[in-house]
């Protein structure tokens, strides 16, 4: 990771950091920074992160090696022989100052957070895509790939890191855009990536549990996603989900601005279901007075709460009604979220990216009031995560569908039968569960159990175009395998 953006900007440590403690200088004059000492240049500041692998302290006689004019670190550091800037902690002041060297780009950006377990992705596209079909010109960042306002580069982490954040909203700004949405991860939220940035709204979708891998306790997990409040501007609204406790429970803590929205409680802004097919839903989003329908292609429960939030967004921003509405129905899709695959079958095919208890609930459920046959959803797990959940996975399934047919996810160094076994041991019947390992053979084996009036879920990966095996990333794409077996096969389903 590293930060130069231009040589000739100069930021003073002293000034972005008055509570540091200098030795060796009364003052450390920075214009490039990184935090990995292998990409040490002449004169840059090294940055002494400690990491989840390994800590940047140990590598202070290698960035003086390759020429750093200075460290910040967390510690005293009596073997160095250049200038040492002491702070507390160097993730967040590395944060601070990517944002400082890139010219503090999210103070000239209305810049707009979505967190939450579920739901940031499809809020995030929403959002940007209402203020766009509105003459916005905004930049989006998250798992779906990072837009500067002209070029869109495949992302490697749901909220870059913070150098990238930085540069990111820097081409922003020289890109004409006004506003930039981003999805806050918890990951990003623990690391401090968000460091130095003003964010004029942030939304909470729902907290639920996920992550449990890395932050050990649903406790911790969701302290570290209440953190994102932290980053409101003194000015900044909060967008708060009143159904979901955890997102409700942030109101008596916030002095500043909120709007709330809900489906079965009280909030500014409500969202009533009218009616809902395989392949659309209308439901009436009521903000203040004012009632409107909103017809969209995009189906469940989940996802009228994810068109209120950025409904919320919309209108704090300046839209009126009318006009959220129209951003709101001009999306027909997102990627890999509950998206539907239309081939002439006769039987629905979804391709989700739940990979979580609740989120598998919320698709099956969705599909589940809207299909005459049965509901057959083909999922897994992903390894070196959060083993915990498997069981209640394999719980939400069997409780939604009517055949469920396990299989590999990513499975990265785990054996794929092990995940498996696990989310079996949350079946009350694990003998009525189809298994087949090899992800591609379940969605065919799914699709050819389909009779016409059933749905087929494939859920876990979404978007995602590879599978993560051991340490190989292979090409893999649950909607293109679906979409060519339904043509090869059609006429023989028909």
């Amino acid at each position: 990771m590293q930060v130069r953006p231009d040589r000739r900007c100069q930021v003073s440590l002293r000034k972005l950091f008055p509570e540091a403690n200098l030795v060796g200088c009364r003052d450390i004059s920075v214009a490039g920074c990184v935090c990995d000492s292998q990409r040490v240049e002449l004169g840059d500041l090294f940055v002494a992160i400690a990491g989840t692998q390994h800590d940047g302290h140990r590598f202070i006689a290698e960035a003086i090696h390759r020429g750093c004019s200075a460290i910040l670190s967390e510690r005293p550091l009596p073997e160095a022989t250049v200038p040492v800037c002491i702070v507390s902690n160097t993730r967040a002041a590395y944060g601070q100052l990517c944002q400082s060297l890139a010219g503090n780009p999210s103070r000239q950006l209305k810049t707009i957070g979505v967190t939450g377990t579920n739901g940031k992705t499809t809020t995030s596209c929403l959002i940007a895509r209402m203020l766009a079909h509105s003459g916005i010109k905004v930049g989006l960042l998250g798992t779906l790939g990072c837009f500067d306002g002209q070029r869109c580069d495949e992302a490697s982490m749901t909220t870059p890191p913070a150098d990238q954040l930085a540069d990111y909203l820097s081409r922003m700004v020289k890109n004409k855009c006004t506003h930039a949405v981003m999805e806050v991860s918890s990951h990003a939220l623990a690391q401090s990536r968000l460091a130095g940035i003003a964010l004029d709204t942030v939304c909470v979708t729902n907290v639920r549990r996920d992550h449990l891998d890395y932050h050990k306790t649903i406790e911790d997990y969701r302290l570290t996603k209440s953190k994102a409040l932290d980053y409101l501007s003194p000015e900044g609204l909060a967008v708060l989900n009143a159904d979901d406790p955890t997102s409700a429970a942030h109101l008596s803590k916030i002095d500043g601005p909120v709007l709330t929205i809900a489906v079965h409680g009280a909030a500014e802004i409500t969202g009533t279901l009218v009616e809902r097919y395989l392949s659309e839903q209308t439901f009436l989003l009521t903000a203040g007075s004012d009632t409107i329908p909103v017809r969209t292609r995009m189906i469940g429960l989940h996802h009228v709460y994810n068109c209120l939030e950025a409904a919320a967004v919309g209108l704090a921003h300046g839209l009126d009604l009318p006009s959220v509405v129209r951003g709101l129905e001009a999306v027909e899709y997102i990627p890999g979220r509950l998206q539907r695959i239309e081939c002439g079958q006769p039987f629905g095919v979804f391709v989700d990216y739940a990979h979580t208890p609740d989120a598998l609930s919320g698709c099956l459920r969705a599909l589940r009031g809207v299909v005459e046959g049965r509901l057959i959803c083909v999922f897994g797990a992903g390894g070196d995560r959060d083993r915990e959940k498997r069981p209640l996975m394999g719980r939400a399934v069997e409780a939604n569908c009517d055949l469920a047919v396990l299989t590999s996810d990513n499975p990265r160094s785990e054996d794929p039968r092990a995940i498996v076994s696990e989310l079996l041991s949350g079946f009350n019947t694990p003998a009525s569960a189809r298994v087949i390992v090899d992800r591609r053979e379940a969605i065919h084996s799914a699709l050819a159990e389909a009779r016409p009036g059933d749905c087929v879920l494939i859920a876990g990966k979404g978007h995602e175009q590879t599978q993560v095996v051991g340490t190989e990333n292979l090409p893999f794409d649950d909607y293109e395998i679906a979409t060519g077996w339904l043509y090869e096969n059609l006429p023989a389903a028909i």
